[in-house]
């Protein structure tokens, strides 16, 4: 007989099987520029310069203007990202607009340029939700990020975010490696001392700049002693989450998160990247078969609905990897972000090392 959690997770497989054949756009992220003033190694989108010039406040206005007469701006969601967003010089010209047109907008950020000033203005533009990056203590910060003096600006910036009591979720995420997972009890003492409103554990992903540091990826027992972290705190009822990123397996799921595993990369969730170029996650490998389309020469809604085939069934249904996998209904190839598509098989896969 099955489990609940497995009925849940049949329920959810079929529902996902629907999307495949309606998505329903829930976010859309805008990446606004790839300049950064930090230089994390596991940056996901590299951000080294692009191809192409940054989209213009007037294309911004359009395609805003557009996808508002297009979509429910009641279900939809902006996501302004980077880079470090807050570096684009027009960044409150664009996300002042959006707020004039009635879009609800959060944003994620090293929050090293939140002054009061900044975060003031944030109000002010209708921001909602941030999300900032915290990886380690003062020291373990600065080196994995690239920024001396990173971490100190970073929490100066979280506790202006704080004091400006106008954000419905102030969120700081955590990215665990090899080297900074013994700091994880300290940090909890760090955040558990803030009036943040949710703290973010994610593991550090085989993707991007992180592809150069394998001594860095963790290993079965740091995934473990991470896993065993987070659900202890959250048993214990405090707001930690384990991200979006990958199926835990049936013992695992829905213990980690609110929700059970789904990759929302073409079905929920879209992006357009700071050069017009648009895909599905920001963290997938940018490559001909993952970039759908540019919003200079389509309409978003047009790419939408009839471009993002790969997204839009499962990654296990072709791939010998998978192939024949028990857990196939309910990973369906795992996430697209960690997706090896030269070898068509998943590059982290916790069967063998959480599951059976």
């Amino acid at each position: 007989m099955k489990t609940v959690k497995e009925r849940n997770m049949d329920m959810l497989a079929d529902h996902i099987r629907g999307l495949y054949r309606k998505p329903d756009l829930r976010q859309l992220f805008l990446e606004l520029t790839l300049r950064c003033n930090e230089h994390c190694f596991h940056c996901g989108s590299n951000c080294m310069p692009q191809s192409g010039e940054e989209l213009s406040v007037d294309e911004y206005r359009r395609i805003l203007e557009e996808v508002k007469e297009d979509f429910d701006l009641r279900r939809l969601y902006l996501c302004i990202t980077g880079g470090e967003p807050l570096l684009r010089p027009e960044f409150f010209d664009i996300l002042g607009y959006a707020h004039e047109l009635g879009y609800r907008w959060g944003m994620t950020t090293n929050a090293t340029l939140i002054t009061r000033e900044v975060a003031h203005r944030l109000a002010e533009s209708g921001m909602l939700t941030v999300s900032v990056s915290i990886d380690g203590l003062g020291e373990t910060h600065d080196r994995l990020r690239g920024l001396p003096g990173g971490y100190d600006a970073a929490m100066r910036g979280i506790q202006n975010l704080i004091d400006e009591k106008a954000f419905q979720n102030v969120q700081v995420t955590t990215v665990v490696n090899h080297e900074n997972i013994g700091e994880l009890d300290d940090l909890f003492r760090v955040m558990d001392g803030l009036d943040i409103d949710s703290w973010r554990v994610i593991n550090l992903e085989p993707i991007g700049r992180a592809l150069q540091w394998p001594n860095r990826m963790l290993t079965q027992e740091d995934y473990r002693r991470l896993f065993s972290f987070i659900r202890e705190k959250r048993l214990a009822g405090y707001p930690v989450e384990y991200g979006c990123s990958h199926y835990l397996g049936p013992e695992l799921e829905g213990e980690l998160r609110d929700w059970y595993w789904l990759c929302n990369a073409g079905i929920y969730t879209a992006s357009i990247m700071a050069n017009g170029d648009v895909g599905a996650c920001l963290d997938i490998e940018r490559r001909p078969e993952t970039i759908q389309g540019n919003i200079r020469e389509a309409r978003f809604r047009d790419i939408w609905e009839n471009r993002f085939e790969l997204f839009r069934e499962d990654l296990s249904s072709e791939s010998e990897y998978c192939r024949g996998c028990s857990h196939a209904d309910h990973c369906r190839g795992d996430a697209h972000h960690s997706w090896d598509y030269d070898k068509n098989e998943p590059r982290l896969c916790f069967k063998g090392m959480l599951f059976e």
